[in-house]
């Protein structure tokens, strides 16, 4: 309603100034004199405003009629499409200008009017490969998912949009989580254009989702090939790709295979911590223990991490905790000052019941360096030397809130896991795990890093063991209700060695 008011006003008011500007140049004097054969003809003013507006109109449709001549020409000498290209011109002009105006619209967010200049360029120019591509985002932008999809489909019909309409239909399910379809148009997209880099990765990540391994390995060396992928980095993933695949096995007829392609992945990323611990154990069923204990000792050398020790301690299952000291000296000598080292010797001594040999393995960590288990090794060792229980109870205290250590932490979003994955459970992202301690506090225990029991092997159960009696002369130390769960827990396990000095005595 209002702007039809302003329209009416301003048409009004032009007609008005026109008359204004008639009345005036009627009222002026002089004008223009044209001598022609002789003769002279003066124009007044109006007069020759009025000749001027007819001898540019003539000239307009003098060109106009031109190029019909030269169109009609071409025609007549074979070009059968000159004609329809003369009158196509001026509806060419105003289709791109339109879709012009429209691919502006929707840089600017403008998705409504996008839409409308999409159909009004669709209308002069009958491209609907490049409209509907317009009209897709458009209705994107503006939440429209079913008119979207409808455009996408329509695309699929034309071999030279059809890419562009698997991609964008496969978008469209990544976002409403329909994996298993995506995965589908992933691979059609990719069988399109294999070298499109973003399909590669996307068709990679849904294949690792799905565990399809043999795919993603395929698509990795497709992304070798196509060079968007430089070859260390492709050996690393592969690694991760051929680990992945042999820990899905769990059929004990194929467990050779399994480990087979640990020991590939291991050969072909040494860094890779859980190919490096499923290597050796498959080498360790082969009763092939050199080559188990050669993997552990240059894994260890690049990164000590406890899946690596509890490997290591597999080799001899049945050693007495003094012989396992000993033979632990090969692996802890690679790497003396290195804090899993310590911690290691630490829990090594503290089975052997050495405990002056524990403590000082421990070095200054406690001071520097501490946290949950460190803390517990600590209490541990005096109960061992026969500490005041308050004591105990002191370093139990701290560990509850302390900070657990390296974790399995993903470098994209700082997710923590508890067993290390080719995939991030929470953005997805693919090897991206890395043995780090996380940015803040958190609750999950890493595998690798529990107790020594789980890495020296468990000694006594001990799960039936009393629970200490609080000290009355304790100080105000009162945990809450989960926090007294877990003191119980580690209390139990850092009693284990000193329970069993207090039995000798």
């Amino acid at each position: 309603m209002l702007w039809s008011l302003i329209k009416i006003v301003v048409f009004v008011a032009l007609i008005a100034a026109l008359t204004l500007g008639a009345g005036y140049l009627m009222e002026s004097s002089g004008g223009v004199q044209i001598t022609v054969a002789g003769t002279e003809y003066t124009l007044g003013p109006l007069q020759s405003v009025i000749a001027a507006l007819i001898l540019v109109a003539l000239v307009w449709l003098f060109f106009k009629v031109f190029g019909l001549l030269i169109a009609t020409l071409k025609w007549i000498n074979g070009d059968e499409t000159a004609l329809s290209r003369y009158f196509d011109r001026n509806r060419e002009r105003k289709g791109f200008q339109a879709l012009s105006e429209g691919l502006m619209a929707l840089a600017s967010g403008e998705g409504r009017l996008a839409m409308a200049k999409a159909t009004k360029a669709d209308k002069y120019l009958h491209r609907p490969d490049l409209t509907n591509l317009i009209t897709a985002q458009a209705a994107e932008m503006i939440g429209d998912r079913k008119k979207a999809e409808e455009v996408y489909k329509r695309l699929l019909k034309d071999e030279n949009t059809r890419f562009v309409g698997v991609r964008g239909l496969m978008k469209q399910k990544l976002a409403a989580g329909d994996t298993d379809t995506a995965l589908k148009l992933a691979e059609r997209a990719f069988a399109i254009k294999p070298k499109h880099v973003e399909i590669q990765d996307t068709l990679l990540r849904l294949q690792a989702e799905s565990s399809d391994w043999v795919g993603a390995r395929k698509t990795l060396e497709t992304k070798l090939k196509t060079g968007t992928l430089p070859r260390d980095v492709f050996k690393r993933r592969d690694a991760v790709l051929a680990l992945s695949e042999a820990q899905e096995i769990r059929d004990d007829k194929a467990s050779g295979d399994a480990a087979e392609a640990a020991i590939k992945a291991n050969k072909a990323s040494p860094d890779l911590i859980p190919a490096a611990a499923m290597a050796a154990r498959g080498y360790i069923a082969q009763n092939r223990k050199r080559n188990a204990i050669r993997i552990l000792k240059k894994a260890w050398e690049v990164h000590p991490h406890p899946d690596l020790a509890a490997a290591f301690a597999a080799i001899e299952p049945d050693e007495t905790p003094d012989q396992r000291v000993k033979r632990f000296g090969a692996l802890t000598s690679i790497k003396p000052d290195h804090r899993e080292t310590k911690l290691l010797k630490a829990e090594l001594n503290l089975a052997a019941e050495n405990f002056p040999e524990a403590r000082r393995s421990l070095g200054d960590l406690v001071e520097t360096d501490a946290d949950a288990r460190v803390l517990a090794i600590m209490a541990a060792i005096e109960k061992g030397e026969g500490a005041p229980d308050s004591v105990v109870r002191g370093f139990l205290a701290k560990a509850l809130t302390a900070p657990r250590g390296p974790q399995w932490v993903c470098d994209n979003c700082n997710t923590i896991h508890a067993q290390w994955a080719p995939l991030c459970s929470n953005c997805g992202a693919f090897d991206t795990l890395s043995w780090t301690k996380p940015p803040q506090s958190e609750v999950v225990l890493p595998a690798g890093a529990d107790m020594l029991p789980l890495i020296v092997g468990a000694l006594e159960d001990h799960s039936k063991a009393p629970v200490p009696v609080d000290d009355p002369a304790e100080p105000n130390v009162k945990p809450t209700p989960t926090e007294a769960e877990d003191a119980e827990v580690i209390e139990t396990e850092a009693a284990t060695e000193g329970a069993e000095t207090e039995k000798a005595r």
